[in-house]
């Protein structure tokens, strides 16, 4: 008998750099959609926001402990909150609007960690999507992390085949707390989890 779950997975990618936000902290999920990183991290013990022109995918967890739901349209007028600033971690899986990037990276704490991952120029060769403003470039998503001043911890891109066929990049990066006074300026490395 094959049972499914009532929930997409998280990203295999989320999941492995989890480990890495503080305990006790407070997550945002761009673009939350059904709120499966929401789920994820929420069952490790942190707060979450999770934010999205439409909330019907997470409104089973309206008025739950430690989780707010913002409704914005995050590429309108008005463009991003103000109000969403200051978090230890903000995910963004399979969402592209190139001016919201300064101000992802701009709503991190000092040691807030950015886990970004969406799809890629090249992944028009299997489908959807394929309008290049729902790709990244070349290294965009590392361009992005060196301009806003974050330190990454890992980069990747390329062709997946799981769960399809895809053309992707994916970022970890953390808003440095500043230089360590052993390292000639650099900030202190961060612990890497297992592979």
């Amino acid at each position: 008998m094959t049972h499914t779950l009532p929930f997409a997975p998280p990203s295999p990618w989320i999941v492995r750099f989890t480990p890495l936000l503080r305990p006790g902290g407070c997550l945002l999920d761009v673009a939350c959609g059904g709120g499966r990183h929401l789920r994820h991290v929420r069952d490790r013990g942190l707060s979450v926001t999770g934010v999205d022109i439409d909330l019907r995918g997470v409104a089973d967890l309206t008025g739950q402990e430690g989780v707010t739901l913002v409704q914005a349209d995050l590429e309108g007028p008005d463009g991003w909150p103000p109000t969403l600033s200051g978090f230890d971690g903000i995910v963004v899986t399979n969402y592209l609007h190139r001016p919201l990037l300064p101000a992802i990276a701009g709503a991190l704490k000092p040691g807030g960690l950015l886990l970004y991952e969406t799809f890629a120029n090249g992944n028009q060769r299997h489908g959807r999507p394929s309008s290049p403003a729902f790709l990244l470039r070349e290294g965009e998503l590392l361009h992005l992390a060196i301009g806003q001043g974050l330190q990454v911890v890992a980069f990747e891109q390329g062709e997946v085949s799981s769960p399809k066929a895809a053309i992707v990049q994916r970022l970890a990066a953390r808003r440095p707390f500043g230089a360590a006074a052993d390292l000639n300026g650099d900030p202190e490395p961060v612990p890497l989890p297992p592979a």
